[in-house]
């Protein structure tokens, strides 16, 4: 966060110092020239004529006529030539043009930055995430809100059927999902690993076990999200692609249910790491040693295609890119079985 906040004060500040290194020149050898001859100057030569300038800068003929004098003036050379009713620039006159173009060209991009800047004080963000997201989205925007105090932050959680229609609605600024659509005209992209684990509860037998087979597990009862969930329909695909068919005892529509029952003893589960590290962290779930998983996935940054995110949406994106550096590395560390690490201790000993 810091980061990015610093490459925007940066920017700004390059802008500023161009503009002064410009008007230092220009006051060290022409000290009455002024940003309002050069804007006059810029828009004669630009426009190829007094009268024009004047109706566009909404100023009298001979305030135009008299600006353009005094900058004259100012250099020691004349910067434009008229022959007859049509004028043209001089030699010396397309130098200042080219400097004043510059000179204005980054006052725009000053003016943009500080608008930009000032639109991180205050502003609104609207996320929708998937019931999954939520096990680590609300601890990013924690940070993000203490940088950003004045930005009114909204977040919606819902199955991946009701998040999917507020994006075909365009809702939101944001979403965050596991599955996007296919068939939807949309922008996605990755930011960080959603592996999809085996989990059990305490004392279970496959517990400690290294390589559990995929037809060993498949033998033991299962509790899976329901159908159309992203992580259902990511277990399944996994499955297909084995040639395996689990022991399925009972679909649940929260993660927090199959947790609860897995712990209860009922069966095991295929489930994001995001959604059961805390019970991992108190050990009342272990992670299983199976071959072939975790079953690879990401997390995405979803938006509609042509939607134009504000200054507030893109520095939230760009915010979420770097974190989710960070949540690898948390869960790499999190991703060796129990029965890997005790074995690391042992060849430690």
């Amino acid at each position: 966060m810091t980061a990015i906040l610093g490459q925007m004060i940066n920017r700004v500040k390059s802008y500023l110092l161009t503009i002064i290194i410009y008007e230092y020149l220009y006051i060290m050898a022409i000290p009455r020239l002024t940003l309002r001859q050069l804007k006059v100057f810029e828009t004669v030569a630009r426009l190829s004529g007094f009268n024009r300038a004047a109706s566009e800068l909404h100023l009298a003929q001979p305030t135009i006529s008299m600006q353009v004098k005094q900058l004259s003036d100012s250099i020691g050379m004349p910067l434009i030539e008229q022959l007859g009713k049509k004028i043209y620039v001089t030699e010396a006159g397309a130098a200042v043009q080219t400097a004043a173009r510059e000179v204005f060209e980054s006052l725009e991009r000053l003016q943009m930055h500080v608008a930009q800047l000032q639109g991180l004080q205050q502003g609104r963000l609207k996320v929708s995430v998937v019931t999954t997201a939520k096990y680590f989205i609300p601890r990013l925007l924690g940070p993000f809100t203490r940088h950003y105090p004045g930005i009114d932050i909204a977040m919606d959680v819902g199955n991946r059927s009701e998040i999917l229609n507020r994006l075909s609605r365009n809702e939101d600024d944001l979403y965050i999902m596991g599955m996007p659509p296919a068939g939807m005209d949309i922008r996605r992209h990755p930011f960080v690993e959603n592996p999809i684990v085996a989990v059990a509860p305490r004392g279970h037998a496959l517990a400690g076990q290294r390589k559990v087979s995929l037809a060993r597990l498949a033998a033991e009862p299962f509790l899976l999200r329901e159908s159309g969930s992203g992580t259902r329909m990511a277990t399944e695909r996994f499955l297909k692609e084995h040639g395996v068919r689990l022991n399925v005892r009972m679909e649940l529509g929260s993660n927090e249910a199959i947790k609860q029952a897995v712990e209860g003893g009922l069966g095991l589960s295929l489930l994001s790491l995001h959604a059961v590290k805390a019970e991992l962290k108190r050990r009342e779930l272990v992670l299983l040693d199976v071959e072939h998983l975790p079953i690879r996935r990401s997390w995405y940054i979803v938006h509609r295609a042509g939607k134009e995110l504000s200054i507030v949406a893109r520095t939230f994106f760009d915010y979420l890119k770097a974190e989710g550096v960070v949540l690898e590395r948390e869960l790499a560390a999190m991703r060796q079985p129990v029965a890997a690490k005790k074995s690391r201790r042992k060849a430690t000993k």
